[in-house]
């Protein structure tokens, strides 16, 4: 990537984050704002009910609440009958170590001793390779079990004589439908009537798991009302399939940009090619027409050098070892102007697209081939005038 793409995407980056920071400041602040105020008149309207209590003992009291919740104490388990209830049971802990492979992290659990965090360490450095590679693995078997059985649908629009091009973005759009109603839609109803959430609270923890975001805030079977220890690992098994539906997605979006990047540089790579081609068929035809007028500018610089034939010379005529004089054209035929360009070949100035320039170089006015096994004509008389080559001073002393 070249860095001047880079830092246009870091821009943007940027950018969204930004744009990102001010919506969400505009949308949660105030509710913050008023649930603090809210804090504050329960806890005047309690010292005023208890005025043995003071302020102190109680900002203490609050504070050792917190701590106990946010170690996964649960307050509604002494006023209910659930009493033996533990966020570390084998469902839940089940669960809580498959967020940790999934890079999810929810958060609602965390750990509180030195040897269990310790732990984590190294279990989430094996376990995170290990579950990309089951991750992918399960992606590609099943992208491939839906794009088989979308298959079937294509071979039947085929069949009814539908266009290729609508054919393909009508299998892409159903890859998409059958993906989010099986590992979306579905799961929101499940959860609304599993857990009691809203529509949009069910959804929301479906998209914010299924991109590995997982703020903790909504959690399948955090609830100590759940009592079915099969639950969590089910709702684990749902990830495992999300995660693979959307791997799968995103790899064929890449696979798409792949192929259609790789098109377009072949395209302009052929243009390229094509208009190189035609430049210099156009320059070869050009120097054909100016040539005959003008002498050569190098003619005195070599002098035993044969000229170019001209356009008239015929094709089985032997090339001049000794230079030659242009020849005047004859009064008969009528004079070229010596100003010739592109746009007299209005019927060829496509043609020549399809062309290469060696092709049509041998067309023109070009230097004559030689024979097949020899680069220049036999020239006998330059040998002995102009000698060469390291074997001549042995011909020392032999009589000429």
């Amino acid at each position: 990537m070249r860095s001047t793409t880079l830092l246009a995407l870091l821009a943007l980056v940027l950018l969204y984050l930004v744009s990102g920071a001010l919506v969400f400041q505009a949308l949660e602040q105030p509710h913050e704002q008023q649930a603090q105020r809210e804090l504050g008149e329960v806890r005047e309207k309690f010292l005023r009910a208890h005025p043995c209590v003071s302020d102190q003992d109680l900002g203490l009291f609050i504070k050792d609440v917190a701590d106990a919740l946010g170690g996964g104490a649960d307050p509604d388990i002494n006023s209910t009958s659930n009493s033996n209830h533990s966020a570390w049971d084998l469902g839940s802990a089940f669960f809580f170590s498959g967020t940790i492979i999934t890079t999810i992290g929810y958060g609602n659990a965390a750990l509180r001793t030195d040897a269990g965090r310790l732990f984590c360490i190294f279990y989430a450095l094996v376990g995170i390779p290990l579950f990309g590679i089951l991750l992918a693995g399960v992606g590609d078997r099943l992208g491939s079990s839906l794009r088989r059985g979308i298959g079937h649908i294509e071979a039947i629009f085929l069949k009814w004589h539908v266009p290729p091009g609508l054919v393909r973005i009508l299998s892409a759009v159903l890859f998409l439908l059958i993906g989010c109603l099986l590992f979306v839609l579905t799961p929101t109803f499940v959860f609304c009537y599993v857990e009691g959430w809203s529509k949009l609270e069910a959804i929301y923890f479906v998209v914010v798991t299924l991109t590995t975001v997982g703020f903790g805030d909504y959690v399948a079977g955090a609830s100590p009302n759940q009592g079915n220890a099969a639950y969590q690992p089910l709702v684990w098994f749902w990830i495992l399939l999300g995660l693979a539906y959307f791997a799968s997605v995103l790899t064929t979006i890449g696979n798409w940009l792949r192929v259609v990047s790789r098109r377009t540089r072949a395209e302009m790579g052929g243009l390229t090619a094509q208009a190189a081609s035609w430049t210099g068929t156009v320059t070869a035809r050009v120097t054909q027409r100016v040539g005959p007028t003008a002498p050569p500018p190098l003619e005195k610089d070599r002098p035993l050098l044969p000229p170019p034939p001209c356009a008239a010379q015929p094709a089985g005529r032997p090339p001049s070892p000794l230079p030659v004089k242009a020849e005047p054209p004859s009064p008969s035929s009528p004079s070229t102007p010596p100003t010739a360009s592109a746009l007299d070949y209005p019927s060829e100035n496509l043609a020549f697209i399809d062309e290469s320039s060696d092709t049509q170089s041998e067309r023109g006015c070009a230097l004559p081939r030689a024979p097949r096994g020899r680069r220049r004509p036999p020239n006998p008389p330059r040998k002995p005038a102009r000698p060469r080559g390291p074997g001549r001073p042995r011909e020392k002393g032999v009589p000429v």
